[in-house]
């Protein structure tokens, strides 16, 4: 099986260009500056380079949420108008494309899990802009997958984690929001759904459509931060000694957040037959990985 990976330098498309390649698949990586998804003929020529291919995945994406609200165009460039050049590149070509989105599309207000086909109402440039995005590939390109994934941390890139991991060894007093819930995601699991997906698609053309992933097990980023930070301990020592909850409006940003986002992942389990596992595990393996390097 033949694959490009599109974002193939980020914290999901590493994991995503390691797996691929540890099934011994072809797994074909493209990133800035190579390739630039705003511009047509920048696709067109990866696209071609890459040929033969049975399928591509877009781990591309505009994810620095707070700048969003201040460079509007740079985020609508890559996450709406970059993700119609791809798919309008795909169907020229008769590839079917896997889309990473984002829990954002939600406003947050519900209190059960969100289904993939809730009605959507984000708030904020990033979230409008990945929203716009995802209605571009439904107009664009039939056979399309979109996965909506939320919190995503892993080895590769900056992430919630890391940031956990270097506030706890510059600061006694740590400060973290304890009114938003959702489950964080480990790009490693993430990546290895994603592939168990494409080769579904590739093997049996059918499952078209909105999904969501994330790991099992919703959290507070509050709890999140004293799990990261006492699983750490085990391995270096560290200035903080005390982690305390606050809420949302004492620590501002400019870009809103949605209170809840737990994601239903119900249909992606039964369709493509994916297991699930908590975020737990998955952090723990990570520690490992990072503190071994």
């Amino acid at each position: 099986m033949k694959l490009l990976i599109i974002g193939s330098n980020g914290q999901l498309g590493c994991d995503l260009m390691q797996q691929g390649l540890a099934r011994q698949w072809r797994a074909a990586g493209a990133d800035l500056p190579a390739c630039d998804i705003t511009r047509a003929e920048s696709v067109d020529h990866t696209l071609a380079s890459a040929a033969p291919l049975d399928l591509v995945i877009n781990a591309a994406a505009y994810t620095a949420v707070d700048a969003a609200e201040s460079h509007p165009q740079a985020a609508f460039a890559v996450n709406r108008d970059g993700v119609a050049v791809l798919a309008r590149a795909c169907s020229g070509l008769g590839l079917p494309l896997i889309h990473i989105s984002t829990d954002y599309v939600f406003d947050g207000l519900q209190t059960r899990p969100y289904r993939p086909y809730d009605p959507i109402a984000p708030k904020g440039v990033y979230a409008r802009s990945k929203a716009e995005g995802e209605t571009e590939l439904r107009r664009l390109l039939d056979h399309h997958v979109i996965v909506r994934t939320s919190w995503l941390f892993g080895v590769h890139g900056p992430n919630f984690v890391k940031t956990m991991l270097r506030l706890g060894k510059e600061m006694e007093i740590l400060r973290v929001v304890d009114d938003q819930v959702g489950c964080p995601t480990y790009a490693g699991d993430l990546a290895g759904a994603l592939l168990d997906i494409a080769a579904h698609l590739v093997r049996h053309a059918d499952g078209w459509g909105t999904y969501h992933y994330c790991n099992q097990t919703a959290v507070t980023w509050y709890a999140f931060a004293r799990r990261i930070l006492t699983m750490a301990r085990s391995y270096e020592q560290f200035k903080w000694n005390e982690i305390v909850p606050i809420l949302t409006q004492h620590y501002p940003l400019p870009a809103p957040r949605p209170p809840y986002s737990v994601l239903d992942c119900g249909s992606l389990e039964a369709h493509f037959k994916i297991t699930r596992r908590s975020w737990e595990p998955a952090l723990r393996e990570m520690l490992a990985q990072i503190y071994k390097k």
